[in-house]
């Protein structure tokens, strides 16, 4: 197997193992939701294949694609399985931000909520302030079948410190310098979407200050962890 084959087939792997994330967190329903990732050093994108269960996910079955979202042949196999119907999202998103190496899609509960109602997630949650340095954003409608929504992401994400939005009237994509990062702001994504909803079924949850947030931000992200 060539370097190249090698860097493909660890990039197949890393993203059928993170479906059965989404799976592990009840982020997705039966064959909803995606996960794609960025090959390296490659204009290349591996994605999990349309329409199949999450049992029969494996790392042969996830597409290759270009950046346009087109499925591509080489010496790792030419899969026959047609890519995710939100692979033009994804590749739109691979082309106009290239710091993103991952890419995920659900439709988690309370996350999709806030988006049926274009609500942004207020951030009132020091684990807010953490991992999203702000409010999760809120990008415009739009329609499934080209890279519609991929322009939404790119346009509401870019200059933002989130790494989640919710697209209105549909669900939350996150990005990340991986799949895996990709990956937890999803289930962050969910789990502060949850907490703030919880809270304001007691009242209207407390604000942290814009200055204390960006404190918070930089910490978790430049000093938190090993």
């Amino acid at each position: 197997m060539s370097p190249r084959s090698q860097t493909v087939a660890a990039v197949r792997a890393e993203v059928c193992a993170m479906h059965a994330e989404l799976v592990r967190y009840g982020l997705v329903v039966w064959t909803a939701g995606n996960v794609s990732a960025r090959v390296p050093g490659e204009e290349l994108m591996v994605i999990k294949p349309s329409g199949l269960a999450y049992t029969e996910l494996t790392p042969e079955s996830m597409v290759v694609t270009d950046l346009f979202g087109t499925p591509v042949a080489g010496d790792w196999g030419n899969p026959t399985l047609a890519p995710s119907s939100d692979t033009a999202a994804h590749a739109y998103v691979y082309r106009h931000m290239p710091e993103v190496g991952g890419v995920v899609h659900t439709h988690s509960t309370y996350a999709t909520a806030w988006a049926a109602r274009g609500e942004a997630v207020p951030c009132v949650l020091t684990m807010m302030g953490d991992e999203f340095g702000g409010d999760i954003p809120v990008g415009p409608f739009a329609l499934i079948g080209d890279d519609s929504i991929g322009r939404g992401i790119v346009e509401t994400l870019r200059g933002s410190k989130s790494p989640a939005v919710l697209m209105k009237n549909h669900g939350p994509f996150t990005i990340g310098v991986d799949a895996r990062a990709a990956v937890k702001a999803a289930a962050m994504c969910e789990e502060v979407a949850k907490t703030v909803h919880v809270s304001r079924q007691l009242g209207e949850p407390l604000p942290i200050d814009a200055g204390l947030i960006a404190a918070l931000h930089h910490r978790y992200q430049n000093v938190y962890g090993q």
